[in-house]
């Protein structure tokens, strides 16, 4: 038994000393290999994960300078909006101021007064030349073309005359309540004064003005046309020169309602 044992021991010695070196080379080269493979594994794994985050750092980052790049140029857009609308409001109110400051100049001085007889009151010496009627629309104030032209007429005749006063007198239908159409009836006026004294620079204080409201018409109101041709304001121009020496003529023309 015992020689039995030794003799195994001696062959073991013998294989270990022989296969030893190649064993422990082969485990050390699979160790290694093993190691590789797992560093090729998790390099194969977490490469695409290295890649995304990456690629996602880099969206984020053009993210960021297109959204910077896009509010500048909305608060660039807003600041000219603004100064835009600025500019717009600030010739808005020279508008209306320019406006407001006409509309005074032609009213200013204009002589206003409470009844038809008020207009030729103390002014004996004044006899009527000639005189139209522009009419206008239902509750309207604002002059059409025709009304225009109509004014223009009468003006053309001023341009040389002397000694003159415009008797300028404005009514309603009888639509409405009273007060409502001595209102109108003074606005249509101030819109016939406005547009002599502006165009043709006459002076305020030829005008002699009244709004009669639906006060004597100039028709019957109980029909359309006659409630049309009531819609009206009436120039009269009165001159104290003699026929000799006014270029006014008779014009007598009344231009159409709406």
């Amino acid at each position: 038994m015992n020689v039995d044992t030794n003799e195994r021991s001696t062959n073991v010695n013998s294989t270990l000393k022989m296969y030893g070196p190649a064993v422990l080379a082969s485990a050390l080269a699979l160790t290694m290999t093993i190691g590789c493979s797992t560093k090729n594994y998790v390099k194969s794994q977490t490469g695409p994960l290295i890649q995304q985050t990456n690629d996602l750092d880099a969206k984020t980052a053009q993210d960021h300078r297109n959204i910077t790049d896009t509010d500048q140029r909305a608060q660039a857009g807003i600041s000219k909006a603004q100064a835009a609308a600025d500019q717009a409001d600030q010739h808005a109110q020279s508008a209306g101021q320019a406006a407001q400051q006409a509309n005074g100049a032609a009213t200013e001085a204009v002589n206003r007064v409470d009844t038809l007889q008020g207009v030729i009151a103390n002014l004996d010496n004044y006899k009527p030349i000639s005189d139209i009627s522009v009419t206008f629309g239902f509750d309207k104030s604002t002059l059409t073309k025709a009304d225009k032209e109509q004014l223009d007429q009468i003006a053309s005749s001023l341009q040389n005359a002397r000694g003159y006063i415009l008797a300028v007198t404005g009514g309603t239908d009888s639509v409405g309540d009273a007060q409502y159409n001595y209102q109108l009836s003074n606005r249509r006026a101030d819109a016939v004064v406005l547009y002599l004294q502006t165009k043709y620079n006459i002076p305020p204080h030829k005008f002699y003005l009244i709004g009669i409201g639906k006060d004597n018409p100039a028709a019957d109101n109980k029909t359309a046309a006659g409630r049309a041709q009531n819609r009206r304001v009436e120039i009269k121009l009165m001159s104290n020169m003699s026929s000799g020496d006014t270029t006014a003529t008779n014009k007598g023309a009344s231009s159409g309602g709406e």
